[in-house]
């Protein structure tokens, strides 16, 4: 199966089209191969951006078990959809964009030494501003309790393909595209590797744990980020609140303490806390926002939450301990309960 890369790579320096140029190249729905252009995403036109990571490969969040291959696309600096042309959602999703869409910074188009490529080619049909904003919203039936969005989260299986984790190309494009070192990969690599083996071991189960524990602190210089609750299932977790502002400082609380909130499932009143998460225990980080509401990208339609949770700033899942998608570029922001999170003052940094 062909893989189609981007002919970006991570670091380089991209001028997004022109809003006109864009829109030319869009069918009747806004997309480019399945992939929405979005609202959002205007008012970053004609600017220039570098290159954070080659989308290649991307997480299935609706069903959370799968990778998928995303054709020639990347992810810009930290450009993040704000949702304001999908009812306000508050997750900040990273945007994809198709290269069709940017242009090397460091070369004249009207010169000729942009090269082979680098002029759009306009769909047959195109797309208006007004006709991109229509398909961002569909009435079920005139309820609003029935309001259902689209955007790039809601449409991302079908703008990719399903990433067997056999594929191993996968990690040699993690370095080809510059997303991350040959040293980063193969420790995450090797460490994975004694994840599924203390995962299947039929036995020495004490001494693989301790061995994979040893080269974890080895290879990182932090402990094992194993998430093991202390609830039992059916219990009721405890809650918390500190009415958290965005800009104030707060120290995420070790993983014992954390541990100690969250069930055998590792939830907290539905919200999962797990390895990605654990990675940041101990830091001190800036509140940056407080979560009522999200798109749900299996539905479209919007969730509110019933207590608010915390974004933090710079606080991203990167991918080194999951399952079946790992060093995906996505780095989707995590989501706190207030309980697991104590706020810093004058005092308490000392």
């Amino acid at each position: 199966m062909t893989w189609l890369l981007s002919r970006f790579r991570a670091g380089d320096l991209v001028e997004i089209r022109s809003k006109k140029e864009i829109l030319a190249t869009l069918d009747r729905h806004g997309c480019v191969d399945a992939m929405p252009f979005m609202p959002e995403m205007l008012r970053y036109c004609g600017q220039r951006f570098r290159v954070r990571a080659v989308a290649h490969k991307t997480c299935d969040t609706m069903s959370g078990t799968r990778g998928r291959r995303v054709p020639t696309a990347v992810h810009l600096a930290d450009l993040r959809c704000d949702g304001s042309a999908h009812g306000g959602c508050q997750a900040e999703c990273t945007l994809f964009w198709k290269d069709v869409w940017l242009k090397p910074a460091d070369k004249d188009e009207s010169s000729g030494a942009a090269g082979l490529g680098d002029t759009p080619t306009a769909s047959s049909e195109g797309c208006t501003e007004s006709q991109l904003l229509a398909q961002t919203c569909v009435s079920g039936g005139g309820s609003s309790e029935e309001l259902r969005y689209s955007c790039q989260a809601t449409e991302l299986v079908r703008a990719s393909e399903l990433l067997r984790w056999t594929d191993l190309r996968q990690f040699a494009f993690d370095v080809v595209t510059r997303n991350h070192s040959v040293g980063h990969v193969l420790r995450v690599l090797w460490l994975a590797s004694l994840r599924e083996i203390l995962r299947h071991t039929p036995f020495g189960y004490r001494l693989l744990e301790s061995f994979y524990n040893t080269m974890h602190r080895l290879l990182t210089g932090r402990p094992s980020p194993w998430v093991v609750g202390k609830l039992a299932l059916g219990t009721a977790t405890p809650t918390g609140r500190l009415d958290l502002k965005p800009g104030e400082l707060v120290r995420i609380k070790s993983k014992a303490e954390i541990e100690e909130t969250v069930n055998e499932d590792g939830k907290n009143r539905g919200l999962c806390f797990d390895k990605v998460m654990a990675v940041y225990c101990g830091n001190v980080v800036k509140v940056r926002r407080s979560v009522t509401k999200i798109i749900d990208e299996s539905t479209g339609r919007m969730r509110y939450m019933k207590q608010p949770c915390i974004m933090l700033a710079g606080v991203i899942c990167k991918a080194d301990y999951t399952d079946c998608r790992l060093m995906c570029p996505r780095a989707i922001p995590s989501y706190w309960r207030e309980i697991w999170l104590e706020r810093v003052t004058a005092t308490t940094r000392k």
